[in-house]
């Protein structure tokens, strides 16, 4: 694949799945003295703790890494899939090639940041730097900050000041012609089998994103209602990189203020996971861990198979188990469900989202499960209990949306009420209040 002699440096693929508009691509191709090598790895540290190898989101990435393979091809070149762990993959290819610079995007959870510290040290001792670039958020961790220098742990000071930062901002688009010109020159290569990486073939039908303008225009009237088409569902692309987030945000702000605050959250998020990493295992606020959770395996069971009697806790459940995607109201009310009507620890409601959710993000999935649970950052007070019957009758009055998920929501084969809802949020507030003022 490379010439004898030959000098190369390698773009590191991870989550910007895509050629355009992509930070550390476009730099790491602007340095015309080497031809760039891209390389993705399926990380082993990160497949192992999958809980099944039927898991759609690596078919996902596998079908976006054929595609991403294919435009590769066009442009002379191809993709390298490697399976392992990364400082593995790196110390094997600094011996198959003489690697000038490695660029990469940078990564915020805290695997990541310990994996790329890793990774940084090894290319060191053999003389390679690291080159790192902010690409999957508008601003990194540490950009949008208070005037002391600490993080904002309130959503709306945050979004002001973000705001206002990006109304600054240069317009600038990290593409150019030079993506045609600057790739190492190899003959076409197919990547490894899904089979080869551990995993099996699933339902799953990667599709390139495109903008859907009217359900962003409307989003602010839409957005709540499960039964219509009223959500952009382009989490799964920002979570994978298919799309970038700067053309997204350019989109949005001139269309709909509402949808860049949901961009927002997504980096808010991000920030507090980044300076607060002790919330990937405990409560933000510590006098929350002290809530005494009934964590009732059977309700619990119920729940994640959308038999708990409450319809619209049901169908989104459903919906999620079926597709891997739930609406995000309902995402609201079913969470809200587990941890305050079942007294379930919000732990294994986060983690049961992280096994099924396509878009599964560590730093969203959290935030908003602490949200619900009231025990997070600028999260809903402990003493908001959702009643997902006043919930289904507001945002899904015709059971439209329950109705596809639960056939059976009108008939006696439909679950009976698992609690109570006054019963149950009685004493999820007394619990709480307990907890709290202990």
């Amino acid at each position: 694949m490379q010439k004898e002699g030959q000098d190369i440096q390698v773009f590191w693929f991870r989550r910007d799945l895509r050629l355009t508009d992509n930070v550390g691509l476009y730099n790491a191709l602007q340095d015309k003295r080497y031809p760039v090598f891209p390389l993705f790895i399926f990380d082993t540290d990160i497949l192992s703790s999958l809980p099944s190898t039927y898991d759609k989101r690596v078919d996902y990435i596998h079908q976006i890494l054929t595609s991403l393979n294919q435009e590769l091809h066009q442009l002379g070149s191809s993709l390298m899939v490697e399976i392992g762990k990364p400082t593995e993959v790196f110390e094997k290819l600094t011996t198959q090639f003489t690697i000038k610079a490695v660029h990469t995007n940078s990564d915020y959870e805290p695997y990541a940041i310990q994996r790329d510290k890793e990774v940084r040290s090894l290319l060191h001792t053999k003389g390679i730097t690291l080159h790192t670039y902010t690409d999957q958020v508008i601003f990194a961790p540490g950009e949008v900050i208070k005037a002391d220098g600490s993080p904002y742990t309130i959503f709306t000071p945050f979004s002001k000041i973000w705001l206002r930062k990006y109304e600054q901002l240069p317009h600038q688009e990290y593409t150019t012609d030079a993506y045609k010109k600057n790739w190492l020159s190899t003959p076409a290569q197919e990547i490894p089998s899904l089979a080869k990486c551990g995993f099996k073939k699933t339902s799953i039908q990667y599709t390139p994103p495109s903008i859907p303008y009217s359900i962003i225009d409307n989003y602010t009237d839409t957005r709540n209602f499960p039964a219509i088409n009223g959500t952009s569902t382009l989490s799964i692309h920002l979570r994978f990189g298919t799309i970038s987030i700067r053309q997204l945000a350019r989109i949005a702000f001139t269309r709909n203020h509402t949808y860049v605050s949901e961009l927002i959250w997504r980096e808010f998020f991000m920030q507090i996971l980044y300076f607060f990493p002790h919330v990937q295992t405990n409560a933000f606020k510590p006098k929350y861990d002290a809530i005494e959770w009934r964590n009732d395996t059977a309700e619990f069971s119920r729940w994640c198979n959308g038999t708990t009697g409450y319809p619209l806790v049901d169908a989104g459940m459903r919906q999620l188990n079926e597709t891997g995607w739930m609406h995000n109201r309902v995402r609201m009310v079913v969470a809200s469900f587990l941890c305050k009507h079942l007294l379930v620890d919000w732990r294994w409601g986060e983690a049961y989202f992280a096994t099924k959710l396509m878009d599964y993000d560590l730093s969203a999935n959290n935030g908003n499960w602490q949200w619900a649970a009231g025990c997070g950052c600028d999260a809903a007070p402990y003493f908001r209990v959702f009643n997902p019957t006043e919930q289904a009758k507001k945002f899904d009055s015709n059971s439209e949306y329950i109705r596809q998920w639960i056939p059976e929501v009108d008939t006696n084969k439909y679950a009976t009420p698992i609690v109570e809802h006054t019963f149950a949020r009685n004493r999820a507030i007394e619990t709480y209040k307990k907890a709290i003022s202990g």
